[in-house]
């Protein structure tokens, strides 16, 4: 999905797929948080590496992470799941 009308007709045909899943007036419910989540998914993905290896390295080491693996990603939250929308899609 390179180019704009390669994801311009991604997004209808998920709306399409949604459509008799979910009433008209619902559709926030879902897109909303999917928006979310993509958006926090690519906030983090240029240190995504770099945090699941500090992950693999301290774990077992510490007791919590939290603090380290906040510091790898440059944010006050990360993710340590091998998934990502990328690989989900």
């Amino acid at each position: 999905m390179n180019n704009f009308s390669e994801k311009v007709n991604f997004i209808w045909s998920v709306a399409d797929l949604i459509r008799d899943t979910f009433k008209r007036s619902k559709y926030q419910d879902v897109i909303l948080p999917l928006t979310v989540l993509r958006r926090i998914d690519c906030v983090l993905q240029p240190t995504k590496e770099h945090v699941l290896e500090v992950n693999t390295r301290l774990k077992g080491k510490l007791e919590n992470l939290a603090p380290q693996l906040c510091k790898a990603s440059g944010f006050s939250f990360y993710n340590t799941s091998l998934y990502d929308f990328d690989r989900l899609l």
